[in-house]
């Protein structure tokens, strides 16, 4: 099993929208093909408080590959994803690592 760690920094401003896309459109999407995801996470207190954090789970590497190229490339998902993006991107940047448990880790 693998988690990939998702960081979204949004614009300044713009994390409200970021979240209301994620919440009625990307989870649906992600749905449609199989993606799982464990939690998304914003700051309380400390720094990146214009950040969304989320974990997906993956079988492996190539269903990673399959199934997120199958999302990024759904003409439903573009459309929507430029939708939301009419009035200027709402994220700025984005980081992504591909997690393996230590043989300590509860999540194994």
């Amino acid at each position: 099993m693998l988690h990939e760690l998702r960081i979204y920094h949004s614009v300044p401003g713009k994390l409200p929208e970021l979240n209301k896309r994620f919440e009625s459109i990307t989870l649906g999407m992600w749905k449609k093909h199989g993606i799982r995801q464990i939690g998304f996470w914003t700051v309380l207190v400390g720094v990146n408080s214009n950040s969304l954090y989320y974990l997906l789970e993956w079988d492996s590497l190539a269903e990673r590959e399959s199934k997120w190229n199958a999302f990024q490339n759904d003409p439903e998902w573009k459309t929507a994803k430029a939708d939301t993006e009419v009035n200027g991107p709402i994220v700025e940047r984005i980081e992504n690592m591909i997690l393996v448990p230590t043989s300590y880790s509860a999540l194994r």
